[in-house]
C-alpha cells in the first residue's frame, strides 16, 4: 500500500540531480513557511485585543498614545504580522506551482 501512494506522489524525474533540486527547494520553501507561521502566530499573541467596543460604554476618552498609535509598538507588530503572513501566502503559492508535473519533466 505504501508503495502506491509513494507511486502516485512521485513525479517521474529525468535524472537523479532534478530529483534533489525539487526536494531542497520543497525542503527550503517548507522550513520557510513554518518559520513564517510560527512568527505570525507569536506576533498574533503579542497584540492587545480590540476592546474598543467596550471603552465607549465606559465613557473613556483617547489619549496620547492613541493619537500616535502609527509609531506605537502596536503598529509595528502589525505591520510584522502582515509581513509574515504576505510570505506564507506567496511561498504557499510557489510551493504549489512547483508541485506541477509539467514544469519538472
Amino acid at each position: 500500500m505504501q508503495d502506491f501512494i509513494t507511486a502516485l506522489l512521485a513525479i517521474p524525474y529525468k535524472n537523479a540531480t532534478l530529483e534533489k533540486v525539487h526536494d531542497g527547494i520543497c525542503f527550503a520553501l517548507l522550513a520557510i513557511m513554518a518559520i513564517a507561521a510560527i512568527a505570525a502566530i507569536v506576533l498574533v499573541l503579542l497584540q492587545p485585543s480590540n476592546s474598543e467596543g467596550l471603552d465607549a460604554l465606559g465613557g473613556s476618552s483617547e489619549t496620547f498614545y492613541g493619537k500616535n498609535k502609527g509609531r506605537s509598538i502596536e503598529s509595528k507588530l502589525k505591520i510584522w504580522t502582515y509581513v509574515c503572513l504576505a510570505v506564507l501566502g506567496v511561498l504557499s503559492v510557489v510551493l504549489f506551482i512547483l508541485q506541477i508535473e509539467a514544469i519538472w519533466t
